[in-house]
């Protein structure tokens, strides 16, 4: 069994932005790409995602700008904030962190940002230039873990690829990434919910298994097939006292009984969250140099 080391990946990648934000923009006179989030309310996961971002952009060189609020901001308020960051011409690219309060409607939040900002990929014109193979800012959980597999130089043509859960941050845009015409991708893909029956048969018929369930170590050994490749994107707080944090953070997956059967397999932590991370700064580099054209 090895590692999908996702530190290690990202690491390397930082160290390539890095060297090109400093080589084609800063030692040119040019500024720096500027990242911006919208943090609504005082939700751990988000505040600690948020945390991470702005650790990764001061590694790359980037600018980094938070935008926090308390869980009462109206959803007007908060569309006003869109819209000025829509205008703000010294920003790039910029997120709004999910999940927001219930009483904002997130499909209007996301419609409402301009494709150009956004790196987070979950507007629907950037879904839908997915889709149809068109350039676009992809979403950042599944192009960290497609270029895990990249990196790895993982064979996904003409495997079977099994994906638990239909998510429109990671279920099906990675389905989607994984069954198009390209490398990594070509594969044969089956995308499972909480609908699919015979679940367990399907998930032994996986080449690759990618498992972005939401709950805490659904995957079993016995799930898997000997020597699949195993992708954990799931992330749980569980409460610790051998912790300094209090708490420790574990997967989708069982992965000390699953690692025993798998060829490849990502941890928790150190696995797929930080790709999204990179991801992130990928999406925001490429908006800063205009790359794509919408």
């Amino acid at each position: 069994m090895r590692l999908l080391d996702g530190k290690l990946i990202a690491d390397q990648i930082k160290a390539e932005i890095a060297k090109e934000v400093k080589e084609t923009m800063l030692d040119k006179g040019m500024n720096a790409p500027h990242l911006a989030a919208v943090l609504v309310g005082d939700d751990p996961a988000s505040e600690t995602y948020v945390t991470s971002k702005e650790k990764a952009c001061k590694e790359v060189g980037f600018i980094s700008s938070v935008y926090k609020y308390p869980s009462t901001l109206t959803q007007q308020k908060l569309l006003e904030v869109v819209d000025f960051l829509n205008k703000d011409e010294e920003v790039d690219g910029f997120i709004v962190q999910l999940p927001l309060p219930k009483h904002i409607d997130e499909r209007k939040i996301i419609e409402r940002i301009n494709p150009a900002k956004d790196v987070d990929g979950f507007h629907p014109v950037n879904l839908g230039r997915m889709v149809l193979n068109l350039p676009a800012y992809l979403p950042a959980t599944p192009m960290g873990i497609m270029t895990l597999l990249e990196r790895y130089s993982i064979e996904t043509a003409g495997k079977h690829c099994v994906v638990l859960g239909r998510s429109h941050i990671v279920g099906t845009p990675v389905s989607i990434l994984m069954s198009r015409k390209a490398n990594p991708g070509n594969a044969t893909v089956t995308l499972c919910h909480s609908y699919t029956k015979d679940l367990g048969i399907l998930t032994n018929m996986a080449d690759i298994l990618i498992v972005a369930m939401g709950m805490l170590e659904f995957v079993t050994a016995d799930m898997v097939k000997k020597g699949a490749i195993v992708v954990d994107v799931g992330m749980h707080r569980i409460p610790s006292d051998e912790t300094k944090s209090g708490f420790r953070l574990k997967g989708d997956v069982k992965f000390d009984e699953v690692s025993r059967k798998c060829s490849y397999i990502s941890p928790v932590p150190g696995g797929v969250g930080l790709m999204t991370i990179v991801s992130l700064l990928q999406n925001t580099l490429k908006a800063a140099k205009k790359e794509i054209i919408f």
